[in-house]
C-alpha cells in the first residue's frame, strides 16, 4: 500500500530521504491493513482527537478507532518488534520491566483491596490525541471480571473500578475531566496482565507525577 498524496510505499512516508529503504523494513512486514493506512498518512494529514471526541468514543465504546499519530505508530511497531526480540514477548518486558512483578502474578487480597496488588503508569505509547490529555493505564493483579457473552464487564466489576476511579482521580481532578475504559480482549496488546485505561484532561502535573511514583513513558525514551 502506497500514501495517495505522497506517492511512497508505506513504509518510506514520515521517514526522512536519506533514512528511507527500498525494501520494507521486517518490523513493517506483517502489519494489518488498518496499520497500512496509517502508517501511510503523512504526519500533517493526520488531526488529533480532542477530549470531547475522546470521550464520545469512550462512551460510544467504539475503542477500535483510537489510533496513534502516524510516526509515533511507527516508532511503536519498531519498538514492540525489539521487546519480542530481546524478551521472548511484550507480556515479558511489562512484567519483568515495567511492573516488577514475578508469575505467577497472585493478588494479596480482594480487587482495589491493597495498595500493592496495582501499579499505575503511564501509557507508554498514547493514542493521536489533543497533548493536554494524559493517557494512564492501571494494572492489576487481580482479575476484572468479563462477561463472556458481550465480551465487557461485569456489572459488579464496573463499579469496583468506578469507585477506585472516583476515589483517587475524582478527588484531585474535575469530573469532566476524567473518564476510564477498559479494552475489549479482542484490542488488547497485553492480553495477560490485567489492566484499566484512564484518561485525565489537562491535569497538575504534580499529580500525575504523585500517582504514577515518577514514572515515564517509553516513547520519551526511543
Amino acid at each position: 500500500m502506497g500514501s495517495l498524496s505522497t506517492g511512497l510505499p508505506y513504509w518510506q512516508v514520515n521517514v526522512a530521504e536519506d533514512k528511507r529503504t527500498e525494501e520494507c523494513p521486517e518490523f513493517l512486514l506483517a502489519v494489518n491493513a488498518k496499520d497500512k493506512g496509517i502508517l501511510s498518512t503523512p504526519d500533517e494529514e493526520y488531526r488529533l482527537h480532542t477530549w470531547p471526541e475522546v470521550q464520545k468514543l469512550i462512551l460510544d465504546n467504539r475503542l477500535d478507532l483510537f489510533q496513534r499519530v502516524p510516526s509515533e505508530l511507527r516508532k511503536y511497531l519498531e519498538y514492540t518488534w525489539g521487546l519480542k526480540r530481546d524478551y521472548g514477548s511484550v507480556m515479558n518486558f511489562i512484567l519483568s520491566q515495567r511492573l516488577q512483578w514475578n508469575t505467577p502474578i497472585t493478588p494479596r487480597g480482594r480487587p482495589f483491596e491493597f495498595e500493592d496488588d496495582l501499579k499505575i503508569l503511564w501509557n507508554d505509547w498514547p493514542y493521536g490525541i489533543d497533548k493536554k490529555i494524559v493517557h494512564i493505564v492501571v494494572w492489576t493483579k487481580f482479575d476484572l471480571e468479563d462477561d463472556p457473552a458481550t465480551d465487557d464487564l461485569t456489572d459488579k466489576a464496573r463499579a469496583e473500578i468506578d469507585a477506585f476511579v472516583l476515589k483517587t482521580f475524582g478527588s484531585r481532578v474535575p469530573r469532566e475531566n476524567y473518564i476510564w475504559f477498559k479494552n475489549w480482549r479482542s484490542l488488547k496488546s497485553v492480553q495477560a496482565v490485567e489492566h484499566f485505561h484512564v484518561m485525565l484532561y489537562d491535569p497538575d502535573p504534580a499529580f500525575v507525577n504523585e500517582i504514577t511514583k515518577g514514572d515515564v513513558p517509553q516513547i520519551q525514551k526511543v
